[in-house]
């Protein structure tokens, strides 16, 4: 028995979501909001935070400040049972986004902090030796290209498993070696935009059928519109759930969170992307990035209630 189903290495942050406000103060001048919330941030948190809700055991490697919201995102950790011992301490403090959220769209102010100190380097093989699975987020292209190949390399040659969320490329560099990337790693996420950057297709069968011949396990998070997965030459897709729509932040952090669950459970690639879906669609009910997110019981409620409004899938051989 390994001490944690999963390890994870990655940013963790502040969000302070601004609700209500439509428009920006001038010099000068004062703007009330309808509403001001704290919440945890950051992609490889919202997925550790997800992925322990459901039952699982993990544990986090990451920077975080040694200021009062560093040591407020470590209480959350543990308040579901995440091991921090991993955690780094850094002399800047811990990073702050603040996500002001008019009606029409959303803008952002960010800090970066202890995250700019991140580095998949910094991955503790001690917790990697004892976990069955690891995820990695952070990966910006060709900077640190043969940092994350040679953390692949470590991990594996320990018998873990991996999986990896590359996110959006800020730089528009569109990096081509990820596909080396693509055929170390066991499971690799993309959203439909992202995949359409990296392979200059438009048709998500387009896409992911390209992806496919880099990677043996791609799975394509496609929003509302559910998802699609593709391993060994058979894709598959399962449609999403229609929810009402108040926070999409950590969305796709939480459909991996489901997607992995059901894959550290032996389930088929189907139900992952059942899971996947499920979790994404319950997160964006709720304010924040992981108050949504459900536990075993409400992720099996939740699917037995709405499962039957969601029985479009395909599948095609490569």
């Amino acid at each position: 028995m390994k001490a944690y189903d999963a390890v994870v290495i990655g940013d963790a942050n502040i969000d302070l979501v601004v609700a209500g406000c439509n428009e920006m103060p001038e010099p000068g001048q004062e703007v009330y909001v309808q509403d001001m919330t704290i919440h945890v941030g950051g992609g490889a948190a919202l997925f550790t935070l997800a992925l322990a809700k459901l039952g699982l055991k993990l544990a986090f490697n990451g920077v975080l400040g040694e200021d009062g919201f560093g040591h407020y995102i470590r209480d959350h950790f543990s308040r579901y049972g995440i091991d921090t011992r991993y955690i780094r301490k850094s002399g800047l403090n811990t990073g702050i986004s603040i996500a002001i959220n008019p009606e029409q769209d959303r803008s952002f102010i960010t800090y970066t902090g202890s995250n700019a100190e991140l580095s998949v380097n910094g991955l503790n093989m001690e917790s990697v030796a004892q976990a069955r699975h690891v995820h990695l987020t952070g990966y910006k292209g060709s900077r640190n290209h043969a940092e994350f190949m040679q953390a692949i390399e470590r991990i594996q040659a320990l018998g873990v498993t991996t999986s990896i969320d590359v996110g959006w490329d800020e730089t528009g560099e569109w990096y081509r070696g990820i596909y080396e990337l693509m055929g170390e790693v066991d499971v690799f996420f993309m959203n439909e935009v992202e995949a359409q950057q990296y392979t200059d297709l438009s048709s998500m069968q387009d896409c992911i059928r390209e992806l496919a011949g880099h990677s043996k396990h791609i799975v394509l998070k496609l929003g509302a519109a559910g998802a699609a997965a593709s391993v060994g030459g058979r894709t598959v897709y399962r449609s999403g759930f229609q929810v009402p729509v108040v926070d999409t932040t950590g969305a796709g952090d939480s459909f991996n969170a489901g997607y992995i669950y059901g894959l550290l459970n032996g389930q088929p690639v189907e139900q992952c992307l059942l899971y996947g879906n499920a979790c994404g669609a319950m997160s964006i009910t709720r304010s924040g990035g992981n108050s949504g997110t459900p536990d075993r019981v409400a992720l099996e409620r939740f699917i037995s209630e709405k499962a039957a409004f969601t029985t479009d899938k395909w599948e095609i051989a490569q």
